[in-house]
């Protein structure tokens, strides 16, 4: 016997059951038919007889992601399914959308996997980017499947390889602010007209040559303090340290060590970085964080004379010279040893000296204390500690004599690791004066009950020839009188530092350079490329110290003996070279994918320049060009997105793109909020096995409590798509995604609400399929007036709507369409269609089978999307409200195209009693508004 729920449940009713037949047999459908295929304009994937061949083009993006081994949760693709309803409805609309997706493989994660586990890196990555497209189509993403690859493709590295080689045969000319090939270069220093420093050119060795030509290139070696991490086995680059010191994976500690390593110049884009932000459609707070980043000032900089030595610095303050009463070295400057004297002056003041004898064992020991601290610590401290060098600088204006201070409030790797201190109008100078009894002298006017250091405009004072100008003036004048007298020069400095592109690990792309007997790189031709990952036994970096500040990097690559040593011919014979074995950093792959998906399978150039131009090309004078739509997270705010500006830009220059950027518009979506619980203990435990009684909430019988917080591992509070596809259907879950909120707005997580989007389908299923029969029960009969009135409205708003990106109120629109539908005795083809085409971006798979049983033989996919009649969108009669000396006394209402005389004559009749004869001096009629009689 059947139960009584199943007894009760029609048997064509709209179910998770039925959601899970119908929805894995149109994800077939598509792509069996490559519904979704986008025809290029050249190449192999062109198709002249494609639907929107010719058509205008749109190229959404998502930014692609990292397959983990957990998988996807219900937060992770709240933006694809974003974007598949818009680009499904454009798609509509007539253009002709790309929409691809891809995979960031390389990375930390699956080595770490390799290291604890022994697994190649590669099977756990196949194995987990298998995984996030078996969960990506069962959400019915209308993707070109045809352009989907993983950054770990040798076939896609390649082209990595050789854009890095661009990079690395490139140097900036600063005249005309773009790179150049570096044979123009060398050619500029064998004619002559660039000056080659000491000897000229053709005096220099080949070994000098060479290096003169490598201190240019913008990817170079360079010798520098760099983020030790030995708990990850590499550097990082200053993006990915946290401002505690740590790691930003693994939050190991971080150390300051020299380390040859490979940079790319991205300071020399510094200004074109910051400037085109103003050709980009993206949210303000993203600009805001990249130009901060950047952190373009503009000031001087300042020599200070030390014996036979001097201290530079940088500061945007210039028209303060006056005020410099002390200075001050971050204490690795690699100055600090060479002025401190033997012994203390005479007369040193005893606070300077930190209680020590001589000077040179003061700073040790001050040394010591600073290197156990991190950045964030010296420069956040309250207590602004410090030690004297017992050297003294002289100011050049005033020729004053100024004691040098070691302070770790100083940081060497920002500005020249060195400061002019004037405490009178800088507050950490003023607290390090106030320490120390150093003197304060105010350089600007402040007001005269005013204590402290002063940050304000005011007019110059204390500063002999400046006095009385305004700081800007000042500052104009004091960097004249600096050039002049070759004390300094005026300068633009950045926060931004060049990007550390080496790292000591195995799993990422080989660098496409060799060193000869010299030691000095090679480039590999491009028809060496690409230069494969070799396999290895031993994953693991040879130390994994994590708090070890002293323990040396040794690459996996570089025990590779085999692989590392070769011999090769790069055209003047064989000979034996040694291969670099740093890798490049997981953001290598991801500086250029959108280009990728451009001509995926082209493999004689980047992409084709006609495919190129099509998808990205600027559209008018002034534009940008690049992607039409960028959607992701607001966390790669600067890391990703400066990093892929920077490699787009270089691209741009060496004629390689059309578009000058690689993001015309960007948008950051919302995060998917949850539940968590912690028990007495805090502990966070599983919020799916925790139950509420009466208002509150118990684990395994204890009681938990609730916090709010984005959904993850951590806080085990994890709803995967898999769960809600298989309860409730895959377009139940993306229609309930979409009506959450706002897409660029967080929003909670509340699975029994889904319940509701559940109940809109089926009552769209409902107009069409008798649940009884299974039969059709849509009629041609003629609208209503009134109902198709409505029906043109949301057709209006829906696609007002869509194009805004505000999928939550389009579908509010289409549940109130659908229930004033639902009880007509009669449902009419003239309605249902277009309700069927609107809700098909959201819920695609039950719109395909709708359209279908409505007789259509193909695809919806290509079907226009309804356009309003504007005939039906024009109200039926406007209501004016009457006001008699600003007071509304009374309302008319008239037909829409009445003129406006009739509505005075008719407002004037309306409130005639009022009036009482009087004649009006003036009736102001605000069309569609209101209208003003003023007696």
């Amino acid at each position: 016997m059947p139960t009584m729920s199943e007894s009760e449940t029609p048997r064509f009713r709209y179910t998770a059951a039925l959601a899970n037949e119908i929805e894995p047999r149109w994800q077939a459908w598509w792509a069996e038919h490559g519904t979704f295929y986008a025809p290029n304009p050249a190449g192999d994937l062109a198709d002249p007889a494609h639907p929107r061949a010719g058509a205008p083009k749109l190229h959404v993006q998502d930014m692609f992601p990292y397959p983990s081994g957990a998988g996807l949760h219900v937060g992770h693709p709240l933006g694809y399914i974003g974007t598949d309803s818009y680009t499904r409805y454009k798609r509509m609309a007539g253009f002709n959308v790309l929409h691809p997706m891809g995979f960031d493989a390389f990375g930390l994660p699956a080595e770490q996997y390799a290291v604890q586990t022994g697994t190649h890196p590669a099977i756990t990555t196949a194995a987990n980017v298998e995984r996030y497209k078996v969960q990506l189509r069962r959400l019915g993403l209308a993707y070109d499947d045809r352009r989907s690859f993983a950054t770990t493709d040798p076939e896609y590295y390649r082209w990595t390889q050789w854009i890095f080689l661009q990079v690395f045969n490139s140097w900036y000319d600063e005249k005309i602010r773009k790179a150049r090939p570096i044979a123009a270069l060398i050619a500029e220093f064998e004619a002559g007209t660039r000056p080659t420093p000491g000897k000229p050119w053709a005096e220099l060795s080949p070994i000098e040559r060479r290096k003169l030509v490598d201190g240019h290139r913008l990817a170079y070696i360079s010798e520098a303090p760099v983020n030790w991490c030995p708990g990850l086995g590499t550097v990082l680059a200053n993006e990915e340290v946290t401002p505690d010191g740590r790691s930003e994976r693994g939050n190991f500690p971080v150390f300051q060590r020299s380390l040859r390593q490979w940079m790319m110049r991205i300071t020399a884009y510094g200004d074109r970085l910051i400037e085109d932000l103003d050709t980009l459609d993206w949210p303000e707070p993203v600009k805001l964080m990249q130009r901060n980043w950047i952190g373009r000032s503009r000031g001087a900089h300042v020599d200070f004379p030390v014996g036979s030595d001097q201290i530079t610095v940088f500061t945007t303050r210039p028209d303060t010279l006056f005020g410099a009463t002390y200075m001050v070295l971050a204490p690795e400057h690699e100055l600090v040893n060479k002025i401190t004297p033997a012994e203390w002056p005479d007369g040193t003041n005893r606070k300077w000296t930190g209680g020590f004898d001589t000077p040179g064992e003061a700073i040790a020991a001050y040394r010591a204390e600073a290197a156990a601290k991190t950045d964030q610590e010296r420069t956040e401290s309250k207590e602004k500690t410090g030690v004297f060098t017992g050297a003294y600088a002289t100011n050049p204006v005033n020729q004053q004599r100024i004691p040098v201070f070691v302070a770790d409030y100083v940081l060497a790797g920002y500005g020249t690791g060195a400061i002019m201190a004037v405490p009178g109008q800088d507050e950490r100078d003023w607290e390090f004066a106030e320490n120390f009894e150093l003197p304060i002298i105010r350089t600007v006017k402040a007001p005269d009950d005013f204590v402290g250091a002063f940050t304000g405009e005011g007019p110059a004072i204390n500063s002999d020839w400046l006095d009385g100008k305004g700081v800007a003036e000042a500052k104009a004048a004091m960097i004249a009188w600096l050039e002049q007298h070759g004390h300094g020069r005026g300068a633009t400095t950045y926060r931004l530092r060049d990007w550390l592109f080496s790292r000591q690990r195995y799993w990422g792309e080989p660098f496409p350079i060799v060193y000869d007997e010299s030691g000095l790189p090679v480039a590999l031709p491009d028809s060496m490329l690409p230069v494969v990952l070799p396999d290895v036994d031993d994953f693991s970096p040879r130390t994994f110290a994590p708090d070890d500040a002293d323990s040396e990097p040794e690459t996996p690559l570089s025990r590779k003996k085999d692989w590392v040593e070769v011999e090769l011919d790069l055209g003047d014979g064989p000979k034996k070279y040694t291969r670099e074995t740093n890798t490049m950093p997981q953001w290598a792959g991801s500086c250029w994918y959108e280009l990728r998906y451009l001509d995926p399978r082209n493999d004689k150039a980047l992409v084709d320049p006609d495919n190129e131009a099509y998808w990205m090309g600027p559209q008018r004078d002034g534009d940008s060009g690049g992607v039409d739509l960028y959607v992701g997270g607001v966390e790669h705010a600067v890391l990703h997105l400066l990093y892929s500006r920077f490699w787009h830009k270089v691209l741009y220059d060496l004629g390689h793109v059309s578009s000058f950027e690689p993001f015309r518009k960007l948008f950051n979506q919302g995060y998917i909020q949850a539940y968590a619980y912690r028990d007495a203990r805090g502990v966070i435990v599983p919020a799916e096995e925790v139950v509420e009684r009466d208002g509150k909430y118990f684990y395994d019988g204890n009681e938990v409590f609730r916090e709010y917080g984005k959904m993850g591992k951590s806080l085990k509070n994890v709803v995967t798509p898999d769960e809600m596809c298989e309860q409730y259907g895959a377009d139940t879950f993306r229609v309930y995604e979409m009506a959450m909120g706002p897409l660029d707005v967080s929003r909670p997580w509340e699975t029994r609400a889904v319940v509701g989007s559940q109940r809109f389908l089926q009552r769209v299923w409902r107009l069409v399929v008798d649940e009884e029969t299974g039969a059709v029960r849509v009629t041609d009969q003629p609208l209503e007036p009134a109902v198709r009135k409505h029906l043109h409205r949301t057709i209006a708003g829906v696609r007002e709507d869509m194009d805004e990106l505000r999928f939550n109120t389009a579908i509010a629109k289409l549940i109130e369409l659908t229930n004033a539908l639902t009880p007509l005795p009669v449902v009419s083809r003239e309605a249902v269609e277009p309700l069927v085409l609107m809700v098909s971006p959201f819920a695609p798979h039950l719109a395909e089978e709708l359209w279908r049983k409505l007789g259509h033989p193909d695809t919806l996919a290509y079907a226009d999307f309804p356009v309003a009649d504007p005939a039906q969108l024009k109200a039926e009669s406007i209501t004016y409200p009457v006001q008699v000396n600003g007071k509304v006394r009374g309302r008319i209402s008239v037909a829409p195209e009445t003129g406006e005389a009739d509505v005075r004559s008719a407002a004037l009749a309306e409130v005639g009693e009022v009036l009482a004869g009087r004649e009006p001096r003036k009736v102001i009629v605000v069309p569609g508004r209101l209208v003003s009689v003023v007696v």
